[in-house]
């Protein structure tokens, strides 16, 4: 053999050896996740003869299989679901191609395939009785959810808004506006035309496919200015009543001045104002020097306490994964006086403000945000039952105090910028916030607890380039949300 033929030998018996080993790889080590890799359609074209379990919200299947196969025929399920666009961010959609939200991350205990359904699947093997996916309760109210989704249709505008349960961290709302019909993408008889409907979705500008309440983050504008106040209580060792100069106009070595957001341009006068009436009344210069005091490392550090700036591999599932929110260490004076009044490098999901608002509500104490309550196999006995957790304690118990008495005054009258949130006969938490990001039209916040002496909802509501302020666009959507629990 001479020396080409037998290099060429080599080569190829090489090529063999490294194809050899890539199976081997594949089938050995990699199989496992390949199946439950989200890109595999297989995962899901596979599943379409099986009965999968139904999600639940309150007493109602939002989410359920339905036989549509001829008598004769094997059976052949088409996800059916309710309520149009109002709970898909938080269902998603099961489809031939894939699947989102719920129906992604509970996959296996809706198929009927998780370890902890072993023993069923074991019996129903045994009896020929028909294998049924488990069944999926989530946190959500109705009431809530619906207030809220109904009050982004009826304003026109795109945004999103979060409810928890403060003293257990359960999501009673999370609704992304605009949204999308998910039956309209996961047809089984017309799939190219399901598949269609998505890739449209996938490029529309207004993007319905986007769970902003999870997903988007946002300045946050003047409602950070809670998280500021409570920097400023637990590093300075201040109260309410404590001043601070307010000037009409803050001048900074670098950047451009800070004006005040209020009406009139003034915050006191002047004058140095407290950090209570600099709350009520959302005065943009004072609380810049509130964090340019304390410095950009405690005002990071508490913003860390309530979930900002989460350290890789701790970011939240609920049980979706939720996009981090930022602020970061802020050094130079311009930009930590802008980052006092949530602008600059802060950007925060709604989930993330609901949370700073649920932890002040719940005496400091932040729990761990969840959408599921339980899942229950076909039988109605108990697989998973969700049991609250502490996320973090943000602040002592006395500062989330001071802060909710601060809040409270913003919906009071005649000086509170948060009327628009407020609830006869009880006492409403509240911060607006109006956050600029680039464009002419500001995004537009607000934060709130009801009642304030005994919380039962925390939420946050954002408005999308809506141009106007928190307290007229934001706060009544909050104030429905608030009102579906506490009424």
């Amino acid at each position: 053999m001479n020396t080409p033929i037998r290099r060429l030998s080599v080569f190829t018996m090489a090529l063999f050896g490294v194809l050899m080993l890539n199976l081997t790889w594949i089938q050995g080590f990699q199989a496992q996740s390949l199946i439950e890799d989200p890109l595999n359609s297989r995962l899901y074209s596979e599943r379409l003869s099986e009965a999968r379990g139904p999600i639940i919200v309150g007493d109602e299947n939002v989410a359920y299989s339905e036989n549509i196969a001829d008598e004769d025929s094997s059976p052949e399920y088409q996800r059916v679901y309710e309520g149009g666009g109002v709970y898909t961010p938080v269902v998603g959609s099961f489809r031939s191609y894939g699947a989102s939200g719920i129906e992604a991350t509970e996959n296996s205990l809706l198929d009927g395939s998780d370890d902890r359904l072993a023993v069923r699947n074991f019996r129903d093997i045994i009896t020929g009785r028909e294998p049924e996916g488990a069944r999926v309760q989530l946190t959500l109210d109705p009431a809530v959810q619906e207030a809220g989704y109904q009050g982004f249709v009826d304003l026109g505008m795109n945004g999103a808004a979060v409810a928890i349960q403060p003293d257990t961290g359960a999501i009673l709302g999370a609704v992304s506006y605009p949204s999308y019909d998910a039956n309209e993408v996961v047809s089984i008889t017309d799939q190219q035309s399901a598949i269609d409907n998505y890739t449209a979705m996938e490029s529309d500008e207004d993007k319905p496919l986007l769970n902003r309440a999870l997903n988007e983050r946002y300045a946050p504008g003047s409602t950070f200015k809670v998280v500021t106040a409570a920097a400023a209580i637990e590093n300075l060792d201040v109260t309410g009543e404590s001043t601070i100069d307010a000037p009409d106009v803050r001048e900074f070595p670098s950047g451009p001045v800070l004006p005040n957001a209020t009406s009139g341009g003034t915050c006191n006068g002047g004058e140095p104002d407290s950090l209570a009436h600099s709350i009520q009344i959302s005065c943009n210069t004072s609380m810049a020097n509130w964090a340019i005091q304390m410095g950009g490392q405690a005002l990071s550090d508490q913003a860390t306490a309530f979930g900002f700036n989460p350290e890789e591999g701790e970011e939240l599932q609920v049980p979706m994964s939720v996009t981090p929110s930022y602020a970061p260490v802020e050094t130079d004076e311009s930009i930590l006086g802008r980052a006092g009044i949530g602008q600059s490098n802060v950007e925060a999901t709604p989930l993330q403000m609901a949370m700073v608002a649920s932890g002040i509500a719940n005496d400091g104490e932040v729990m761990h945000p969840y959408l599921v309550d339980s899942v229950l196999d076909s039988d109605m006995s108990v697989v998973t039952q969700a049991s609250p957790e502490t996320y973090s304690q943000a602040v002592e118990p006395s500062t989330a105090d001071m802060l909710k008495d601060m809040m409270v005054l913003v919906t009071t009258p005649p000086e509170g910028s948060g009327l628009n949130g407020a609830i006869q006969g009880m006492d409403v938490a509240g911060k607006t916030g109006t956050a600029e990001n680039g464009t002419d039209r500001t995004h537009n916040w607000f934060i709130g607890f009801a009642p304030a002496d005994d919380p039962q909802i925390a939420v946050a509501v954002v408005i999308e380039f809506g141009g106007g302020s928190g307290g007229s666009l934001a706060a009544p959507i909050a104030r429905q949300m608030m009102e579906a629990v506490v009424l």
